[in-house]
Order: C-alpha cells, then structure tokens, then sequence
C-alpha cells in the first residue's frame, strides 16, 4: 500500500498544530523533511520527552517520509538545551541522510517559517507554505505515528503533557477522546479549586474551564493555572471588551510590531497598524487590516511586547476574519527580506516566562508508562485540516481499539479516525462517536 493510502486510514494528521492531513504532505516532492522537535510553548516539554524515549520510531517515520517525498536530506531541528534528547536521536541519524540542527532557547522557534529559516537558509514565499521553499515539515509526534502507521497501527493514542497548578506535572501517553478530568487526575489533580486549563499552551491555545473537553490528535497538552492567576483573567475578558481597551488605549509605541517574528523574517505584518483599525467602525478599516494577514497568531505582541497589556494578536484575529468575509486577498508588496535586528530582537523562553508571570511553574514534565483507561471515550469527526469524517458506526455496535469509526471519502481532505478503547458505541452525532468501555 502506498505510505499516503496507509498514513490516509490510519488517521496520521499533523500532531503538534492544526492536524494537516499528513497523507498530503507525504504525496509531495521537495528536497528537506524537517523535524520540528522545538517545542517553544512555555512549560510544555512533551516532544523532548519523547525524542528521549521512542527516538528509533521517530527517525524511522522520517526516512519513511524522506522516501516517500524523493528529499535527499532530512535535519531534526531540537533546541540545544535538550541534550538528552539529542543524544537520543544522533546514534539513529544516518549521516549521509539526516542531521541535527540546533535551535537557541526562543519563543517561537518552532514556527514552521522559522525553522526553515534555520535549518535551510530559505524563506517561505509570503502566504506560502514550506513546500514552495522544497521543505516538508512534521512535528517529531507525527514522524512517530508515521512510523506506527507502517506498522499496521492507526492514531489511537497521544503523547501529552500536564504542567502549571498540578502536584505532578508529567508526560504520558492517553487515548485519544480522554476527558481533561482524567489527565489533571494523572497529574495528582490541580494545586486550587476552579482553574482554568489552557488547550495546547499559554501562548497560542485557548483557554478553557470545561473538564468534559477531551483529548485530540492535534493536543499538545494543558496548562492549569488558578483563576485568579494574570493570564487566566487576561484570556477570560470577552473579545469585545479586548477590542474597546484597544481602540482606547493604543499609542501606537510600535514594539508589538518592532519584536515580531513575522515581521523580523521580512514579512509585512504590522500589528501597531492593525490596531488603528479599532477606531474605523464604518469606512477604512480594511486597509489596516491587511498588515495582520501574515500574522502566525504566536501571541508575543499580546502577552510579551506591549507595554500597556494591550491585545494586538486578538485584533489581528479579528482583521483576518473580517478581511476574509469581504473577499479581500491581500498581496505583499515587498520582497521578502530578513531584518538586520532579528538576532537581536529574539525573545529568550525563560523572559517570557517571567514576563507571563509563570516561572513558578517550570518544572520536569517526565514521562510515566502507567497505562490510562477511561470509562469512556469521545471520537471527535473533525480532528484534522479538511472534511470531518463520517461515522461508520451506530449505537449499540462493538467495537475494539483501532477499528475505524468514521472515514473520509476520496477524494476530500481529511484523515480516518479511530475506536482508542475496546467497548460499545453510546452514541454517533454529527460531529463525535461516543464508547463505553
């Protein structure tokens, strides 16, 4: 079977993003598959953790993409710090084939334009992506399940950590539909009563008081913070009142523009000028808001660069919506160049830390092989870039781990997925398969 068909029904989706269909990124033909071990978030360490432990599957899955894209090189981009993890990974590397590229200690290294920066020396075509710069990028969890799709065996489980107001902050393994209750309990439960749980990291996930959630392909893991704590009450305020504060406050001082990544790499993303579209309710605002178009959302200009707590990046979320309602396309006018000051304007991981007010919580996330099983489970249809999957199942079926509950029919986008735990179908909606153990 072709490794796209494989990767395709054994639900392989990007692990440590927007969860891209990775049967679509193996079709390609480039040059670079590049690993992104970088793991920039604050407090999560779950991909280092992982490179500790499964580092022969991981390198496996990048050969496999390597063959299957035609790419005569393959580089695992790993912050420096983490010597564990790259002296795990290095003894796999066949040197001729793959290498090591080593990445400083930054927010947001693990930006996919970043690290084709890096490790290539190229930029990505503005609006583009790694493919027009030859480059295919997959987080190391993915090159993991790649590897397991080889082998017959679907996306059933994800590697996660828990960290922040927990008494054990720790990584482990749990099946995919896990209710966010169980992982705070495999954590040692939370320090406080009703904290809140940032999905996915403080920076660029969201934040969340419901437990019922449950785990995806795509999650990276939680950050539980008491509700009192800044950012909680930051991220809790409603878009609107974020927007008002804004439209109020802004002096236009520039440094959400002046330490932007994006804008750093050469790209035309102008946060200061976004916010003056707050002030344009009728007339106008779009020719502001085309300066957040290339904006990746890592949320520095918000929680790091202005000095007056504003919210640029949720302003930017907000001209994107708005620009893509109106039809309106916009086009960079300049070459893509990189700024003189980049090296200079980067933003160290452990600054950022104190400047959320969250040094407290760095700590170890190490791994536990201690088995997890949930009373029940939620498939969630839509895990993934492209068409939800339709359930292939009905209440009252019995299923086991790793059979299909839902599928996506050629020739749409989209990745299978799959029972994580052996039992009996409660219910199928529209968007998840439920099962009792």
């Amino acid at each position: 079977m072709p490794l796209a068909q494989n990767l395709r029904e054994c639900g392989v989706v990007g692990a440590g993003g927007a969860g891209f269909p990775t049967s679509v990124k193996s079709s390609a033909r480039v040059e670079y598959v590049l690993a992104n071990g970088a793991e920039c978030e604050p407090l999560l360490h779950k991909d280092a953790e992982l490179m500790e432990r499964f580092p022969a599957e991981i390198v496996a899955g990048m050969e496999l993409m390597m063959e299957a894209t035609g790419a005569r090189r393959g580089m695992f981009g790993i912050k420096e710090k983490n010597a564990r993890a790259i002296e795990a990974i290095r003894p796999h590397l066949k040197p001729e084939r793959a290498g090591l590229v080593l990445l400083g200690d930054f927010y947001p290294s693990g930006d996919e334009y970043e690290l084709v920066y890096t490790a290539t020396g190229r930029l990505i075509p503005a609006a583009g992506i790694p493919l027009q710069a030859g480059c295919v990028v997959n987080n190391v969890e993915t090159l993991y399940n790649v590897h397991q799709a080889s082998q017959g065996r679907p996306v059933t489980r994800k590697f996660v950590s828990i960290a922040g107001a927990v008494r054990q902050p720790r990584a482990f393994w749990v099946p995919v539909g896990t209710p966010f209750r169980d992982l705070i309990e495999l954590a040692g439960g939370a320090d406080a009563p009703g904290c809140g749980v940032f999905v996915g990291g403080v920076m660029m996930g969201r934040l969340t008081f419901d437990l019922d959630e449950v785990v995806t392909k795509t999650l990276a893991g939680l950050i539980v913070l008491p509700r009192e704590h800044y950012l909680v009450q930051r991220k809790a305020r409603p878009v609107e009142m974020m927007h008002r504060i804004g439209k109020s406050a802004c002096d236009q001082c520039t440094y959400c523009t002046e330490l932007c990544p994006r804008y750093l790499l050469g790209y035309e993303v102008v946060p200061h000028q976004v916010m003056r579209s707050l002030g344009f309710t009728r007339t106008g605002a779009h020719l502001w808001n085309q300066s957040a178009e290339l904006c990746c959302a890592c949320g520095l200009c918000t929680l790091y660069s202005c000095p007056e707590d504003l919210y640029p990046k949720e302003a930017c979320d907000r001209a994107k919506h708005d620009l893509r309602a109106a039809g309106i396309k916009f086009v960079q006018q300049k070459p893509v160049a990189v700024h003189p000051m980049k090296e200079a304007r980067r933003v160290p991981l452990a600054m950022l830390r104190r400047r959320l007010k969250i040094e407290a919580y760095e700590a170890p996330t190490p791994y536990s092989a201690a088995e997890h099983r949930p009373r029940s489970v939620r498939i969630l249809l839509s895990q993934h870039v492209g068409q939800p999957a339709r359930p292939v199942v009905s209440p009252g079926d019995r299923v086991e781990c790793g059979a299909a509950v839902g599928r996506v029919p050629e020739p749409e986008w989209g990745a299978d997925v799959h029972a994580s735990i052996a039992g009996k179908v409660k219910a199928v909606t529209q968007t998840y398969v439920e099962i009792e153990a």
